[in-house]
């Protein structure tokens, strides 16, 4: 399968004792999105599956990326993408949708560069990424995710990205 593994946007600053799980995209964010959601789709990735993080920032990202496909397919939350949880428990629910060609995951730092990490290397710090917002990764990875089975495919800034030109 190939999974491609997007941080979220551009979010709003957290208020002092808010709701961090609630904090939206910024209208800046959200352009910058659809311009990287558009590039996406120029470039013919395609996703058979698009599952998010249940927090505000990640769920308004991947709606984003589905709008650009016509909600082709819709978003799925994936409450193991969530902030707070480990990685490779992130991994192990990734499992049940290995039998698609093309999945992508949309989340938070620092659970996607750990999931990426364990997935290239079997480590979750073995390799150092930084995945900055609205950036991608696409891995290739065998039909059953495990620790150090996966290719690093490439991985882009959400500016590399938006500059792309197929």
């Amino acid at each position: 399968m190939k999974l491609y593994i997007l941080r979220h946007g551009i979010a709003e600053e957290a208020a002092p004792g808010g709701d961090d799980g609630a904090r939206k995209l910024t209208a800046r964010g959200r352009e910058k999105l659809r311009d990287g959601a558009e590039r996406m789709r120029a470039l013919g990735l395609k996703f058979n599956v698009i599952l998010t993080s249940p927090l505000a920032r990640a769920t308004e990202t991947a709606e984003i990326v589905a709008a650009a496909y016509a909600n082709d397919p819709p978003p799925q939350v994936l409450p193991a993408l969530a902030t707070g949880v480990a990685p490779q428990e992130a991994i192990t629910a990734l499992r049940a949708f290995a039998k698609h060609r093309h999945v992508m995951i949309v989340g938070h730092e620092p659970q996607l560069s750990a999931i990426a990490s364990i997935l290239l290397t079997a480590a979750p710090g073995a390799v150092n990424i930084s995945l900055k917002k609205g950036g991608l990764i696409s891995l290739a990875v065998p039909a059953r995710p495990d620790r150090g089975s996966a290719q690093l495919r490439w991985m882009l800034t959400a500016r590399q990205l938006r500059k792309l030109r197929k």
